[in-house]
């Protein structure tokens, strides 16, 4: 497990176009990550009307959402948001390593970067604490959204 995120460098955002795919399953704890992250890219300047939201049944939809956003060309990144709790058996597992190599495949493939924000938890307790507490996994996103966007249009000039 990380302990340090990265030092966050102040990036403008009011040139970028960010999508925002989330899951609706555990809608409690994704809107909640969802709202920091919206909050982060607001606080960076991004205009409402650049960021376009999907919602999708559960974390497994979720790439499907981040690759017509990505092929759409619109974007400047694609954040994915999900929440998978670990039960009696290591689905959340599998789901969650199927998510992850299915985005970073739509990010190498469309030339798009894909900020992967579904988090893989064993429990509840953990969920709530990223999604919720003190652990602020959504302004990490935001911030990692904001600097891929920025690298994006760098490399595009």
């Amino acid at each position: 497990m990380s302990l340090h995120a990265p030092s966050v460098k102040v990036v403008a955002g009011a040139s970028f176009r960010i999508g925002l795919v989330a899951a609706r399953y555990n809608e409690k704890l994704v809107d909640a990550l969802f709202d920091r992250v919206v909050g982060g890219l607001v606080a960076a300047g991004v205009k409402a009307e650049n960021m376009a939201v999907v919602r999708v049944p559960g974390s497994h939809e979720v790439p499907w959402a981040v690759q017509a956003f990505a092929a759409g060309g619109e974007c400047d990144c694609v954040v994915a948001l999900g929440v998978l709790i670990g039960g009696d058996t290591r689905h959340h597992e599998m789901v969650g390593e199927s998510v992850s190599h299915a985005l970073q495949r739509v990010a190498m493939t469309t030339g798009v970067p894909v900020i992967n924000g579904v988090i893989v938890v064993d429990s509840l307790a953990q969920a709530q604490a990223r999604c919720l507490g003190k652990i602020n996994r959504g302004a990490e996103f935001a911030a990692a959204a904001l600097a891929m966007a920025a690298l994006r249009q760098q490399f595009l000039r």
